[in-house]
């Protein structure tokens, strides 16, 4: 596939709405790369709590001290050879199952407010996109990172269904938690996410919404195929 048949594809929206599903299964269905653009706040989230080092700490640092954790590391994403989708590695470790706990969901909506830290983080992004031929998910892609994206979706669902989705997952992971204290820490996300100063989240005014309330992921998948083989034929015509 030459360059000019490769896009962007942003795909936003709440916590637990199935965004990494989707854009995975698109990402392997176009031969796209799936950046997880949550993981990398997500790693650095890790990254603090395996240093010992609080939030506050860190929001107390100078903008040079910050800027200088930052730097020094190293986050990647690569391609599982069983799997076929890409993992977040965090200087040269694969991170993925380690980042996905409550701890570091807790800490990682007050970490990705910090100006220092989006700053960084919306650079790598816009780097992984300098090529086209990728899906990335997250809270501000289509805002933000590439707001010329071919492809905007915004997703949601019930916050019902978004809270069993995201206990379901824990308890698969054999991460012991309540329901109650999962619906908790969606609220405290949605609400830190939607407020925040920095790149907060909100639909772009050219994004098509996706409410997956009652929509399996072979739905998910097709609707999103559906527009682009509307408004770029040429990018699944090179693929099937």
């Amino acid at each position: 596939m030459t360059t000019e048949h490769k896009i962007i594809i942003a795909i936003d929206g709440y916590s637990s709405c199935g965004k990494s599903t989707v854009a995975k299964a698109l990402a392997a269905k176009l031969g796209y790369k799936y950046i997880d653009s949550g993981a990398m706040y997500r790693a650095i989230t890790l990254y603090l709590i395996r240093h010992n080092i609080p939030l506050e700490q860190f929001i107390a640092m100078t903008v040079e001290e910050k800027n200088a954790l930052l730097h020094n590391l190293d986050i990647d994403f690569r391609v599982n050879a069983f799997t076929r989708h890409s993992e977040v590695h965090l200087n040269g470790e694969n991170v993925e199952q380690h980042i996905r706990g409550i701890r570091v969901s807790d800490m990682v909506s007050p970490l990705s407010t910090i100006h220092e830290v989006r700053e960084q983080m919306v650079k790598q992004q816009q780097g992984f996109g300098k090529r086209k031929g990728i899906v990335m998910d997250g809270r501000d892609i289509g805002t933000t990172v590439f707001p010329h994206a071919e492809v905007k979706i915004f997703m949601t669902a019930d916050n019902d269904v978004r809270v069993k989705r995201r206990y379901d997952e824990l308890v698969k992971k054999g991460i012991h938690i309540s329901l109650e204290d999962v619906k908790k820490n969606i609220e405290t996300r949605d609400y830190n996410d939607t407020n925040r100063r920095e790149s907060p989240l909100r639909k772009a005014d050219d994004a098509i919404v996706l409410d997956n309330t009652k929509l399996n992921k072979e739905d998910q998948l097709d609707f999103i195929l559906d527009l682009i083989r509307k408004y770029y034929p040429d990018v699944l015509r090179k693929k099937f």
